[in-house]
């Protein structure tokens, strides 16, 4: 059962087969949400600009211009959720669409409730990843979570999509391991919880973005055997007198594996 904010969610069907799009319009709007069709992408873009919907469906082989460009379109101006659905199923294919950024991936031929098991589970996730508190300072890192702002010694930081949603889940998670499969759910999908290329290539990406050195990484930490860590933002002496900065990083360095 959805919760009454699912009630009041706005959906965009970008999809150039009629008779498909009518039938998903269908079955999605007989669980109350609100659904626009546009079959062709730049009238998806067009839509996606003036409607502002909360979650984006979207076909990938559409002639004239097509999901791939759609969905790089929408990025540059939008962290609104897609959920690509094509009959192209190739791992190569999949992996294409997680790193341009989207939040789920639905091969054809798919059942209305598997649809509609997507659809709630990429809100809720989306909802629970939205900005919260203050921005973020680590040492040289600043981050403001609600301006997708990232700093590095006051430098930008340019980020893709699902390179700030996996900044922001750990940043979330201060300090905590997080399992390998807990932040593939939370930033990918339930679907990819087995998928672990996906989240090394990732940390990869943040590490060497963000790290002095990616290969003695001194921000996200490996857990072995387990998953990541953000390291705590390190503080001044005075604010915690229990610990001293150089017994601090000997810590870091020694807990610390590295894949």
């Amino acid at each position: 059962m959805m919760s009454n904010a699912e009630l009041a969610k706005k959906i965009l069907l970008i999809e150039d087969d009629v008779g498909l799009a009518e039938f998903i319009q269908y079955q999605i709007q007989r669980e109350a949400y609100t659904v626009l069709i546009a079959h062709r992408g730049e009238e998806g873009l067009r839509q996606a600009y003036e409607w502002q919907p909360d979650l984006i469906i979207l076909d990938i082989m559409m002639p004239e211009m097509d999901g791939w460009t759609v969905c790089q379109r929408l990025r540059e101006m939008s962290n609104v959720p897609i959920i690509f659905t094509t009959a192209l199923g190739a791992e190569r294919d999949v992996v294409r669409g997680l790193e341009m950024g989207a939040d789920d991936y639905l091969i054809k031929p798919f059942g209305p409730k598997e649809l509609l098991a997507r659809i709630q589970a990429v809100l809720r996730r989306h909802e629970q990843n939205r900005p919260k508190g203050q921005p973020y300072h680590n040492g040289r890192l600043f981050v403001d979570l609600e301006r997708r702002e990232v700093r590095l010694d006051e430098q930008a930081v340019v980020l893709t999509p699902m390179e700030f949603k996996l900044l922001a889940c750990l940043i979330n998670n201060e300090d905590k391991a997080l399992s390998h499969s807990y932040l593939l759910k939370q930033v990918w999908g339930p679907a990819y919880e087995n998928q672990r290329q996906y989240l090394k290539l990732y940390i990869w990406y943040l590490r060497q973005k963000l790290e002095d050195d990616p290969s003695q990484p001194g921000l996200i930490l490996t857990e072995r055997g387990v998953g990541y860590r953000l390291a705590r933002a390190k503080r001044p002496v005075r604010d915690d007198p229990r610990r001293s900065s150089t017994g601090s990083g000997q810590d870091d360095r020694q807990s610390n594996s590295h894949e």
